[in-house]
């Protein structure tokens, strides 16, 4: 694509951070003021995204002096440059098929399958006032905040934006502190049976072996005496 049609495609930002964002919502199905904020946070990093890499790119435009200076000839403005890990590690040929952009692609689907996983564990605990201990619960305490997590870095090994890597830090510290959170109010519910569950699971990174099983932690809810 040259590179006068590479950028200024404003319809291609707003469908593309619709599809992903709508997507998204399908899966994770905010309900609460966290759940949203949650969200929220996501839907920015999306369409801060998308803006760079269809309407104006921002980042491109920073670093053409350094671009131009060490790689000359180098079409600053055509959409190839937009994948920069893929000109910045020296990689031929079409950035799609590099590794990074094949990891990327990685981190994003199973991020959207976690995602989903985790939502359909939460929604059956929920309607039964029971613990979420099975399927991704069974890995980790917090697999939706981890999903979000994984699709933002699949995002970034596949087009890094200025704008998105400032983001994702502070939209990683923003779920950490969510989730200690969630975790307060849920060890209020549930009180020994939560701490029991939470001393067995790791919050984000799963340890390799035999995952949690529903029989080794009672869930049945202890709801809070008014």
């Amino acid at each position: 694509m040259s590179h006068e049609f590479a950028y200024g495609l404003w319809g291609l930002v707003i469908i593309n951070s619709l599809v992903f964002i709508l997507f998204a919502f399908s899966f994770f199905k905010p309900r609460t003021s966290r759940d949203w904020r949650t969200f929220g946070a996501f839907a920015a990093f999306v369409v801060a995204l998308f803006t760079e890499m269809y309407g104006f790119p921002l980042t491109i435009y920073l670093l053409s002096g350094w671009l131009t200076q060490r790689y000359p000839g180098l079409d600053l403005f055509s959409h190839e440059t937009g994948h920069l890990w893929h000109t910045l590690l020296g990689f031929k040929g079409d950035p799609h098929f590099d590794p990074l952009h094949i990891l990327s692609m990685v981190f994003i689907v199973g991020g959207f399958w976690l995602l989903s996983s985790a939502w359909r564990v939460l929604y059956e605990a929920q309607r039964s006032h029971t613990l979420a201990v099975t399927g991704p619960y069974a890995r980790l305490r917090h697999p939706q905040y981890m999903a979000f997590i994984l699709i933002m870095t699949g995002f970034l090994l596949q087009w890094p934006t200025l704008p998105t890597l400032v983001m994702f830090p502070i939209l990683v510290y923003m779920y950490v502190r969510l989730s200690k959170r969630e975790e307060q109010e849920i060890s209020e519910e549930f009180g020994e049976i939560y701490e029991r569950y939470r001393e067995k699971t790791p919050a984000f990174i799963p340890r390799f072996g035999p995952a949690l099983k529903r029989t080794e932690i009672s869930i049945r809810s202890r709801r809070r005496q008014d």
